[in-house]
């Protein structure tokens, strides 16, 4: 795997702004007002060596997810808990559990679909638009403010586990906030280890400041980033749209959705 300085650059002050805002306890750590946010300037980028109807694609999801009766994340760690879960797929939504931590858990109790979308990605692989889901899934808790242990322990870990399914691609999808930042480390991460991948986002100025290699931007909320839970259009559109960009982008960026607009005009007609 490639140096932590590749992931998070300057990480030396970054440190330091990360030590002057360090907080004595969880509590603090739920307060982003002042957090010293990782600002990258360039993005590592892996071309997509095969079709999407081709490959096996993995999701990675931070929104805490832990299957009922296994030990749950840590939410009350200052630092964040850099830890992940491998589950398969095949597991039942009613199985789950979440460490909800940063954002509004009602979306995904109501719909696991809203942020960890496995229906719709099945269905994906059925219609042919990829060509497997991989059979795990890999969940952590992304609100983690202290950055380095994104790089040095989670993202060395999926990149591991990632390689050992010989995953060809991956769709990671934030949960709150921070996990914005999370999930952008982990996917610059995995990118420079030859994995390329797509992170799904809603709050634009985290991406733009972290720089994960490709961004499929919307006009989403967060707790419910893969879409309006009990709307599996929406949800199927905004993945789609996201998934189809992986293979011709041809240079790391972030690319803003249509779904937004399409999204609008139901609602005003009605026909959600």
């Amino acid at each position: 795997m490639e140096s932590t300085l590749d992931i998070i650059e300057d990480i030396e002050s970054w440190q330091r702004r990360y030590e002057g805002w360090k907080p004595a306890g969880a509590a603090g750590a739920e307060n982003l007002d002042d957090y010293p946010w990782v600002r990258n300037r360039r993005a590592p980028f892996t071309p997509a060596r095969r079709a999407l109807p081709m490959l096996n694609l993995a999701l990675i999801s931070s929104a805490g997810a832990y299957i009922d009766g296994t030990a749950a994340f840590d939410t009350s760690s200052a630092a964040g808990d850099a830890n992940f879960r491998e589950i398969p797929i095949e597991v039942e939504s009613a199985d789950f559990r979440f460490a909800v931590r940063g954002y509004d858990g009602a979306a995904i109790h109501q719909d696991l679909n809203a942020q960890i979308p496995i229906d719709r990605l099945l269905e994906f692989e059925k219609n042919g638009i990829i060509g497997q889901l991989n059979p795990v899934f890999w969940s952590f808790c992304g609100h983690i403010p202290d950055a380095t242990e994104v790089v040095q322990k989670l993202a060395p870990s999926l990149i591991e586990r990632t390689q050992r399914y010989e995953v060809q691609a991956a769709l990671l999808i934030p949960a709150s906030t921070l996990c914005h930042q999370s999930v952008g480390l982990v996917a610059r991460a995995l990118e420079l280890a030859g994995i390329p991948t797509m992170t799904l986002a809603v709050v634009k100025e985290i991406v733009e400041s972290v720089r994960p290699p490709r961004v499929a931007l919307y006009d989403g909320e967060i707790g419910s980033v893969a879409g309006q839970p009990g709307w599996p259009e929406h949800q199927r559109r905004i993945l789609d749209e996201a998934l189809r960009l992986i293979e011709p982008m041809d240079q790391a960026g972030i690319r803003k959705l249509v779904v937004d607009l399409q999204s609008e005009v139901e609602k005003a007609r009605g026909e959600r």
